[in-house]
């Protein structure tokens, strides 16, 4: 298992896995979705985001975008485990290399806490940085679904964190939520404009001001 340095950037370590794991890019993605920000500053990118209201829920449904946890990047591995690989440390593996066992998430970009993951019962989520159900009122309702299962399985929106801060955020966006552990909220506002920009998913104005709220503290901060 390698072992990569948790200063890495949440797209550097995406790289990271992409590399080790001998994966190839997508044919079917655009030069600019492959680079969405090229590491330009975080807080001038939100006034590059398209701001609209929010669309009503009608016809969310998961299964909307793929099913879950597919292996789209051909390396015989499901998404989850691709990212417990990435984000974990002392990983042990069920059986194989592709199915995670146990793991220790060391530093939860949530909370800031220690969390073990044991598989069958585990304290760990992948969460989507921006929320499958967010991005529905946001544009992804208008995709195909090529274009939502690429979303919902693209390691920059991925990210392993611990379940009960993951399930108290839900579907929220940067106006609704932010993680509890402050010295992560730079990283965590960043990558969701990073992916907001990449797939043209759109911001309310409130979450907009609390984009910019947050990057106005951090003004050096880079896109992944």
């Amino acid at each position: 298992m390698p072992s990569y340095p948790k200063s890495l950037p949440l797209a550097a370590l995406a790289a990271a896995v992409l590399i080790t794991s001998g994966c190839t890019a997508d044919p079917d993605v655009s030069p600019a979705e492959r680079a969405p920000g090229a590491g330009g500053p975080a807080l001038a990118a939100v006034d590059t985001l398209t701001v609209k209201g929010r669309a009503p829920k009608t016809g969310y449904e998961r299964e909307k975008f793929g099913r879950a946890w597919i292996d789209v990047d051909g390396n015989g591995c499901g998404t989850r485990d691709d990212i417990l690989k990435r984000d974990l440390t002392d990983v042990r593996f069920k059986e194989g290399r592709c199915k995670v066992a146990s793991g220790v998430l060391a530093d939860d970009p949530y909370t800031g806490d220690r969390v073990d993951f044991v598989r069958g019962r585990s304290k760990v989520d992948i969460d989507h940085l921006v929320a499958l159900s967010d991005a529905w009122q946001k544009g992804a309702q208008q995709w195909d679904a090529e274009k939502r299962r690429r979303f919902a399985n693209d390691p920059l929106n991925l990210l392993a964190v611990e379940a009960s801060a993951n399930r108290r955020k839900s579907d929220g966006d940067a106006a609704t939520w932010l993680p509890p552990n402050k010295g992560y909220r730079c990283t965590y506002v960043a990558a969701q404009v990073a992916v907001k920009k990449k797939y043209g998913v759109w911001v309310t104005r409130s979450e907009r001001d609390a984009m910019k709220k947050v990057l106005g503290g951090c003004p050096d901060q880079k896109l992944p």
